[in-house]
């Protein structure tokens, strides 16, 4: 079954196609990968996908129905994502994964501003929930630490400890590895895999490092200049010529 699919999607600005007649489509439960080099349009595909940006043309669906238009219901609605730079509020871990959870409280605002009714029982699971959420990723003894004095692979599962309390389908993630040192990357993987697992989740990530990529994707498209350069396995992708002198600019000669 396929869980997001892009069909002619387009995105201009002004005179830019940074977007131009992308389509592919992703397997539920798959992890799959969207590579290509620097200012390709990946996260221009993935701000089209979240509803930060609108489509110039072409459409996407999710689970069988188009995108709503507005970030806020796209992500109610199961697609939830990270940030190729790390967006952190000030203040404590908990605390911004608490922010995830807001979406399922079960409350209304005059419960709210006056702390009664279903206020406190809500309040108390999602702090539950939360905890139970930085547990698994490892990160529950910096609960109460402020969020930005951590290392930064700490802050990077801080922001996928907040994408999985949104519940989603579909868990984006905008270069989960950059910065990470080799360990951390080893760990990082195997943190996706099993969320993969036991999230019952789709992964659609954009990477740059390669050994990465393969060791966790089953499929790739590869994006230059805004358009579909190769769609298959990383195996097939990094002995595809095109790819190869799209990243490197190297060209086969003959003698």
């Amino acid at each position: 079954m396929t869980i997001l699919e892009l069909n002619n999607v387009c995105k201009n600005f002004g005179g830019l196609k940074a977007i131009d007649s992308v389509s592919f489509g992703v397997a539920q439960s798959s992890i799959f990968g969207l590579i290509g080099p620097n200012g390709a349009g990946k996260t221009t595909l993935f701000n089209l996908i979240t509803a930060n940006l609108k489509l110039t043309s072409g459409t996407i669906c999710f689970m069988g129905k188009p995108i709503d238009s507005k970030p806020h219901k796209v992500v109610c609605n199961g697609i939830a994502r990270t940030f190729q730079n790390i967006r952190l509020f000030d203040s404590s871990v908990l605390e911004n994964v608490l922010v995830g959870l807001h979406h399922s409280l079960h409350y209304s605002f005059l419960e709210a501003a006056f702390r009664f009714g279903r206020f406190f029982r809500e309040e108390q699971k999602a702090y539950k929930r939360a905890l139970e959420i930085l547990d698994y990723v490892k990160i529950v003894d910096f609960a109460h630490t402020n969020a930005r004095t951590l290392s930064y692979g700490q802050q990077r599962k801080v922001e996928i400890a907040r994408a999985l309390a949104c519940a989603p389908k579909l868990l984006l993630l905008d270069e989960p590895a950059a910065g990470m040192n080799t360990s951390e990357t080893d760990e990082l993987a195997s943190l996706l895999h099993a969320i993969r697992k036991d999230f019952a989740l789709t992964l659609l990530l954009i990477e740059h490092d390669m050994p990465f990529v393969n060791r966790l994707c089953e499929q790739v498209v590869v994006l230059d200049y805004g358009k579909v350069l190769f769609n298959g396995t990383p195996k097939e992708a990094i002995s595809n010529q095109d790819v190869i002198t799209a990243y490197l600019g190297i060209q086969e000669t003959s003698c």
